[in-house]
């Protein structure tokens, strides 16, 4: 199918559409998150998004990693490169060990398209690799129409608000608003509205993507690579066309891409302690919390984890998709 670029929305375009689209408070305070196309955006995405979604054309070898915030997408974003780029960078002289996951699978809303111009893709090597927070529904019709490959994690919705919450309260800017309260948070979250939420719609979008085209769109659980990231990562490998050799397993392949991207590791190297994001100063650091299972309970109430539970179970109801949300449960 052929497809062509648009030009990117102007400044006054953008200010147009965004007087145009409901909106609700970010849990920065302000009235800075807008639904636009079923979807909660945070002002400063949306730019980044529509361009995205009129530029960006794809190629059959792409990779797009996908994700809701704050559920394993650092970790995805390095196990992806691991794996398509290992013909050309051994886990012992791999990039990760000097830049961020986020420098070398960048996002494509925040980082590419985030700017007035769009970015020249094309002579980026195969595969190119993309990150993206965005709905199925939402990607470029030329990603849903090529051969290029999209795999996407999601994490347990609990885990998920969570971290995103102590994610956003490392980012506080000193303009005299006031971040939200997890309570104040609460009640918003409960009815979808978090950045690119709904949580359900976004991961049903692509939840029901997988079923229909298993070819095409991989659905994996953070909680599930916990458990055993050597079968995931040879699971990642043949969905993306690069099946591990009999060869590369007998010589620990996997298992020096599996300890090269732990979270211990990737934690505590020096460009994750101490480097910055470039374009918005944003610590390296500050993608990396605890990564543990069923950490929502020392933050969440019972009472209250389990009403957005049951609304999330509801939502996904008839779906076949479940979340695992501490280690011991089934």
């Amino acid at each position: 199918m052929e497809t062509s670029k648009m030009p990117p929305i102007t400044e006054e375009n953008l200010q147009e559409l965004l007087l145009s689209l409901p909106s609700e408070k970010n849990i920065d305070g302000t009235n800075s998150l807008y639904l636009y196309q079923g979807a909660w955006i945070p002002a400063f995405n949306l730019r980044g998004l529509v361009s995205f979604q009129r530029c960006f054309i794809a190629q059959d070898t792409d990779i797009i990693v996908a994700s809701m915030p704050k559920s394993g997408t650092t970790w995805l974003k390095a196990l992806a490169f691991s794996v398509a780029k290992r013909h050309i960078y051994g886990p012992r002289e791999s990039p990760l060990l000097t830049t961020s996951p986020h420098e070398l699978v960048r996002f494509v809303e925040t980082d590419l398209y985030s700017k007035g111009q769009p970015p020249d893709l094309e002579q980026l090597p195969p595969p190119r690799i993309f990150g993206c927070h965005s709905h199925y529904a939402n990607l470029p019709e030329s990603i849903r129409d090529s051969k290029c490959k999209v795999v996407y994690i999601c994490r347990n919705p609990l885990d998920q608000i969570v971290s995103f919450f102590q994610f956003a309260h490392k980012f506080k800017l000193d303009d005299g608003t006031s971040l939200l309260s997890l309570d104040e948070c609460y009640e918003n979250i409960c009815r979808g509205v978090l950045s690119q939420g709904p949580f359900w719609d976004n991961v049903l979008g692509y939840w029901k993507a997988s079923l229909e085209r298993p070819d095409k769109v991989l659905f994996l659980k953070y909680e599930e690579l916990k458990e055993d990231i050597v079968f995931n990562l040879k699971k990642l490998a043949e969905f993306l066309g690069l099946p591990f050799t009999d060869k590369e397993e007998k010589e620990g392949v996997i298992e020096e891409i599996s300890r090269l991207c732990s979270f211990d590791n990737l934690r505590n190297l020096e460009v994750n302690k101490n480097g910055v994001r470039p374009l918005s100063g944003a610590p390296n650091s500050a993608f990396f919390r605890k990564g543990e299972v069923g950490d929502w309970a020392n933050y969440l109430s019972p009472s209250m984890a389990a009403k957005f539970f049951n609304i999330v179970e509801e939502k996904l109801a008839g779906s076949g998709l479940s979340f695992k949300t501490s280690q011991e449960s089934a």
